[in-house]
Order: C-alpha cells, then structure tokens, then sequence
C-alpha cells in the first residue's frame, strides 16, 4: 500500500495501555482497524464523538510530525535512517503520564518535565528532515492560523512544523476540542482506568508510521531504542 505522508511517533508497546488507546480512539494504530469503543462511565457525550477528530492518527505522541517525502528520497531509505538513529539513542524513562487538559483539547501528558525525551524528539526532528519534502503554501498558511509566536515562526520554516524543539510538548491525543466543563467531566472519568495502565512508562522503541489512502495511520515499523 501506498502512503501519502509518513511520521515518528511514540506508541505504547503491546499490552493493557495500547489496548485501551486503541479501543477509546476506536482505531488500532498497530493493526491498521477499527476496534469497539469500551464503555466508560459519565462522559459529557459518546466516546465516537470525542475521539473523531483524533481517531485517525491512532493513540500516539508525536515524534516527528508527518511530512510528504522529498522528491528522491524513499520510504525504505527513511526506515534505514530512522533505525540506525534510533538504534543510536537510548531508552526513555518516564515517571508515568496524567489525563489532563491540554488546551481545548483532553489528553495525556508527563507527571514531570523530561529532558531525555525532549533531546530525543529534537534528535529524530533534525535526523529525518531531509526526507521532509518542503511545505506548500497552503500548509504554511494553516500552521500560521494558530498565532504562531516569532520562534514558533522560525521552527515552522525551518522544520516545517511549529511545536518542535524547544516548543516541543510531549501528549498522547484523547479528544477533539471541547468546552472547558465537558474536557473536565473527561479528564474525571478516564483518569481511574488510565492513570494506573500509564505509570512508570519506559519508552523502548519509536514507530514509523505512514497515512494510508484513506487518511487513517498505520504502524509500519517499530524502531527499538539503543539496539543496532
């Protein structure tokens, strides 16, 4: 199959955290399906109209966001870079992850800051930008929406996205936007089931991924930390 974009992300290894990812977004990242929703108990809405805007990535924290690649490169050249610079690296301890409010959005994000996995990310960024093929016009324009500060400007010029680097903020994507009472009434529910599943995290391995014809990701290959 062919893919129109390709990305980095970090995605939980198999086990009860992915499970539940995969079941609360309704789309399993690794498998390339749709999965049943799970039943969760007073949330504000039905877990499908929360999770639409965020299903099609699949439950994921962004590595490096996804880009078209540049003209010459390929994906096999991509996964052979993407490897060996991870094979690089080391593993990422995390001290766990909290369901929490990230702007309009619900999400989870690191009890405590994270020197290593920040290092990591601007690592794989700067890596695999020369698979990046430029933005377009109208890509740019979209970022620039958002009221980019100057340095969120700079890093979308030069890396074709604004949130990297030292903007870069580390979150697993549970909802769409919400009003602030319904992200809170989120936030209550999922907190008992995810918070245990999401203690003391190592992250062991990055993911390649690519946006399949239908806009949905796929896992496409996991790229262990530290292991040639």
């Amino acid at each position: 199959m062919s893919h129109n974009r390709y990305a980095i992300y970090y995605a939980p290894e198999p086990g009860p955290l992915a499970d539940f990812g995969a079941a609360w977004l309704g789309w399993d990242l690794a498998r390339g399906c749709e999965v049943p929703h799970p039943d969760v108990a007073q949330l504000p809405e039905a877990v499908e109209g929360l999770t639409r805007r965020p299903r099609k990535y699949g439950f994921h924290g962004t590595v490096k966001p996804p880009f078209r690649l540049a003209a010459g490169q390929t994906r096999a050249g991509l996964e052979r870079t993407a490897k060996a610079l991870c094979a690089d690296r080391s593993p990422v301890p995390l001290d766990g992850l909290k369901v929490a409010r990230l702007g309009r959005f619900v999400a989870l994000l690191p009890e405590t800051t994270n020197a290593a996995l920040s290092d990591l990310a601007s690592g794989v960024v700067a890596g695999l930008d020369s698979f990046r093929a430029p933005s377009s016009e109208d890509e740019l324009a979209r970022r620039r929406a958002a009221r980019l500060t100057p340095r969120q400007e700079e890093m979308l010029r030069t890396w074709g996205y604004a949130h990297v680097m030292q903007d870069f903020r580390f979150h697993i994507t549970l909802s769409g936007p919400l009003k602030q009472a319904q992200a809170d009434a989120v936030v209550t529910a999922l907190t008992p089931t995810l918070a245990p599943l999401a203690e003391r995290l190592v992250i062991r391995d990055l993911c390649l991924v690519g946006e399949r014809p239908d806009g949905r990701f796929e896992t496409l290959k996991r790229l262990p930390l530290g292991q040639a």
